[in-house]
């Protein structure tokens, strides 16, 4: 062929990708857009998920619905999400339970390699409580009892595997101290257990727990957030309570199948964010003890492999293994 057709045959095919990338943007979305939650409704990532669901709809000009899926851990959910068509119309809302769930069970799908983040949603502290019977007030006087009795105290969890169960190890593992997990079915069940002295401390969600500590019947040792929370600003951290730089939180996000085009990827960022700082969803989040936190999808791809490093450690000093 001659050199000239030859060129022009490379640019006319180069003008073609162009315009094929181009469309995915253009053509997304064609259809209603569906958010799998792995978790029964009413917790934060349903809740979460429903808050946005109506402004994103509006924003991509389709239905936006949430579909809860769950099971195992939430791993019923995430393994559907990671097989499905990816062009952007099936989502998945993730906890923590992400990171965590490699640690505690075989999964059937990668956590890491089979989704692309698309952001971050909120952060959510947990809050370490005592047993009012316990006598302890803060951090220093836990880790300091602990330490005298190694392996006598208890921490509640609302389930092996679940963010109260690893939010306690990491606070262990931290503080180097021997206290013992009781799981139990669910957070009523810890947390009635930890205020009648059964088990002496819990991870409790903070949304679920302050009103607890205000009657009385759980002492507030400290938020796990690096900063205190800003509806409740008179409950310390737990940095500045005894174990300094001390940080875990839990949170919420969205991802997609790893396949999903960069195009979509960036739109749906930029929508979703929109949506998470808009004032009223913001007032509505904080009031459920979460702070809206947006992220790139880059930030948030290389916080869940920080994060599935972190737990991965922790469960095996623990002992943990997947089952």
């Amino acid at each position: 062929m001659h050199k000239t057709a030859i060129a022009v045959t490379l640019l006319l095919a180069g003008i073609g990708t162009v315009a094929a990338q181009s469309k995915v943007g253009t053509d997304f979305p064609n259809r209603p857009i569906r958010i799998v939650v792995g978790f029964t409704p009413g917790g934060q990532p349903d809740i979460f998920s429903r808050l946005i669901a109506p402004r994103l709809g509006e924003a991509l000009g389709q239905t936006v619905v949430v579909d809860n899926r769950p099971g195992a851990g939430s791993a019923i959910g995430t393994k559907i999400v990671a097989d499905a068509t990816p062009d952007g119309h099936t989502l998945l809302c993730v906890s923590a339970s992400h990171v965590i769930s490699p640690a505690v069970r075989k999964l059937n799908f990668d956590p890491v390699r089979d989704f692309s983040a698309i952001t971050q949603m909120y952060n959510a502290s947990y809050l370490l409580v005592a047993a009012p019977g316990l006598g302890v007030k803060n951090v220093k006087d836990l880790i300091a009892m602990a330490k005298a009795r190694p392996g006598v105290l208890n921490f509640s969890s609302a389930g092996t595997g679940s963010g109260t169960h690893f939010a306690g190890e990491v606070f262990k593992d931290a503080a180097k101290i021997d206290i013992v997990h009781v799981p139990y079915k669910g957070i009523p069940e810890a947390m009635n257990d930890t205020m009648t002295n059964r088990v002496q401390v819990f991870m409790a969600p903070l949304a679920s727990s302050a009103g607890l500590v205000r009657d009385g019947r759980l002492v507030a040792l400290g938020v796990t957030s690096l900063k205190r929370v800003s509806i409740y600003p008179e409950i310390p951290t737990i940095a500045e309570s005894g174990l300094p730089g001390f940080a875990f939180d839990s949170w919420g996000g969205l991802l997609a199948p790893s396949k999903v085009p960069r195009a979509i990827i960036t739109r749906l960022n930029r929508e979703v964010t929109a949506a998470l700082n808009h004032p009223e969803i913001q007032q509505r989040m904080r009031s459920q003890g979460a702070e809206p936190s947006p992220t790139t999808p880059e930030a948030f791809d290389k916080q869940i492999a920080r994060e599935l490093k972190l737990i991965g450690d922790i469960a095996k000093r623990a002992g943990i293994n997947p089952q």
